[in-house]
């Protein structure tokens, strides 16, 4: 029996997060390297300036209750939780990962403060908790109907409250793709077990219709680039190379896949798209 796209991404997080952890740390998403993407830092700089980035971009000063949706190793919702001094629920299809996160919480003793569960954020419809934020960082492309998405949000946030979404997203068409554009997304897709990627401006559209109002998008993708060079170039090393092969197929074809992305951004096909909205 073939497995679901939810079964696929479990099973590819399972199987590379300790190997991405062991070797880059507990944030698992892109860097921010200024607004053209030329400032010089090291990865984790980067990717903490990101969640920084975003925050200040969206404005938002202050939040008690803070949803993570597909929160990884939960390294934002630490990073939001010292910030805001927020309790932070986070969400994740890989048990693996929530048992990083706990490690983690147990040895910032935030345990208290940050809970991780193993969860479809889908799920979450039936929950009767409402937060003032809710935080989806590089998860969004990982679903399917972005229309529940945002509707699930926008239901599960606090009059006034707060969605930000960094996602990957594909440059706006309106005749389709060349071959050789179609042949970068599919292997992208395919390799990190994505489904049909959806256009910055057709995500702005679906959070409008979703409710939301001041919705706001933007392109970061020059600002956020030059992380996969970085990644990479880390990735040469033998402790990298044979984490990855201890990890399996799955996650040396995740590998593989960072020169299509690499080559998506470099000719703008690929967009690094950030929105936030309000209820």
């Amino acid at each position: 029996m073939p497995y679901s796209l939810n079964e696929k991404i479990k099973h590819f997080y399972d199987a590379s997060s300790y190997v991405w952890v062991d070797r880059w740390g507990e944030h698992m998403h892109h860097g921010y390297y200024g607004q053209n993407g030329k400032d010089k830092k090291d990865r984790l700089q980067a990717q903490e300036d990101m969640i920084t980035e975003l925050l200040n971009w969206a404005h938002v000063r202050k939040a008690d209750f803070i949803l993570d949706l597909g929160c990884g190793a939960g390294g934002s919702a630490r990073f939001l939780h010292r910030k805001l001094g927020a309790y932070v629920l986070g969400v994740t299809l890989s048990p693996v990962q929530a048992a990083i996160a706990h490690d983690y919480n147990i040895a910032e003793k935030t345990a208290d403060k940050i809970v991780i569960k193993v969860q479809d954020m889908l799920t979450l419809k039936n929950s009767d908790e409402r937060f003032d934020l809710i935080w989806s960082l590089e998860s969004a492309e990982h679903i399917e109907d972005k229309a529940e998405l945002m509707h699930l949000c926008y239901e599960l946030l606090h009059p006034g409250g707060t969605l930000v979404m960094a996602t990957w997203c594909v440059r706006e068409v309106q005749s389709g793709f060349s071959t050789s554009e179609q042949k970068i997304i599919d292997r992208i897709c395919s390799y990190y077990h994505l489904p049909p990627l959806k256009s910055i401006e057709a995500l702005n559209q679906i959070a409008m219709t979703a409710g939301f109002t001041k919705v706001k998008t933007a392109d970061w993708s020059m600002a956020v680039a030059p992380f996969w060079s970085d990644v990479m170039k880390s990735a040469l090393s033998w402790k990298s190379l044979t984490g990855l092969i201890r990890a399996g197929w799955s996650t040396i074809k995740g590998a593989w896949a960072m020169q299509y992305m690499q080559r998506g951004y470099r000719n703008g096909l690929i967009q690094y798209g950030v929105l936030q909205a309000r209820k």
